[in-house]
């Protein structure tokens, strides 16, 4: 039975310190900021990142390039016979398409998943990832069943400020001047491939009440566990910790029964939705890894 090493990137929200205790790998995100690279969780903090963004910096945000995939690949596969590799949805990004065509080159070792999640759903995909192969899975399984399980997750987010989607070009500047005029909370959702509307609220209250009965309808009719003893409950946050505790407190009071682990927003993400912003997320446990 060959050894399986489990490798991901920053988007999981799994930091360079937490990679080594939890036994996997993890590729920082590289970032452009006034014309100048720098990498997530290396040269670059999360505070670090939120003053350039209260700045107006010019940030766009990159993917690992050939070299630095070949370099993580061929370092575990030293110490590995097999390497799974978990990057963030192929809908987000196009970091999976190109782990994909650089994994060609190394004769089904490299097992790219393409299981369309991100932040906090993505961490879990890793944790079970590592689950499957302590239990003696190959790459090739690990990866057949976390993409038979991809469409099992939700994400609601509510965001403080419709500026930065609208820097990004993800809505139109008329869209956004209403938005702010009217202070509206939008509440986006991650189903699958893509950040979509899902409703808009007038206060943060109204916001954060919108995404937790989303959340009860889905735990009731997607995924047919209204106790939510087969879900995995996450929460993130970008910025603002104490928000995202005192929201904690509603969604824990909401979902007794779950367990919540929270996380900071991966900085991918945060760049194009901002500070403030709160979410409530999903995914359905892997029933292996559940035995």
């Amino acid at each position: 039975m060959g050894k399986v090493a489990i490798l991901t990137d920053s988007n999981s929200g799994i930091t360079q310190a937490q990679s080594k205790e939890l036994g996997v790998k993890v590729i920082p995100m590289p970032f452009f900021i006034d014309g100048e690279q720098y990498f997530e969780d290396i040269n670059l903090t999360q505070e670090e990142f939120y003053e350039k963004l209260k700045q107006d910096a010019d940030i766009s945000t990159s993917q690992p390039s050939i070299g630095e995939m070949q370099d993580a690949f061929d370092e575990l596969l030293k110490e590995y016979d097999e390497l799974v590799y978990i990057p963030m949805s192929s809908g987000l990004s196009g970091t999976c398409q190109t782990a994909t065509m650089v994994a060609d080159d190394y004769d089904g070792k490299v097992q790219v998943v393409n299981n369309q999640r991100i932040s906090v759903t993505m961490r879990q995909s890793v944790l079970d990832a590592k689950e499957l192969a302590q239990r003696g899975k190959s790459a090739a399984e690990i990866k057949e069943i976390l993409e038979k399980h991809k469409m099992e997750s939700s994400i609601y987010i509510t965001l403080d400020t419709l500026k930065y989607l609208k820097k990004g070009g993800r809505i139109t500047p008329a869209a956004a001047a209403i938005g702010t005029m009217l202070k509206l909370n939008p509440v986006l959702q991650i189903q699958g491939e893509k950040l979509d509307a899902f409703a808009k609220a007038r206060t943060v209250k109204q916001a954060k009440s919108i995404m937790i009965d989303a959340m009860k309808s889905d735990f009731e009719k997607r995924f047919n566990n209204p106790d939510g003893s087969q879900i995995n409950l996450e929460m993130a946050y970008t910025h603002d910790i104490a928000a995202a505790e005192a929201f904690k407190e509603e969604v824990q009071a909401a979902f007794p029964n779950n367990e919540i682990v929270m996380n900071p927003l991966s900085l991918s993400v945060s760049c194009h939705i901002g500070p403030g912003a709160l979410a409530i997320a999903c995914s359905k446990k892997i029933e292996y890894c559940n035995k």
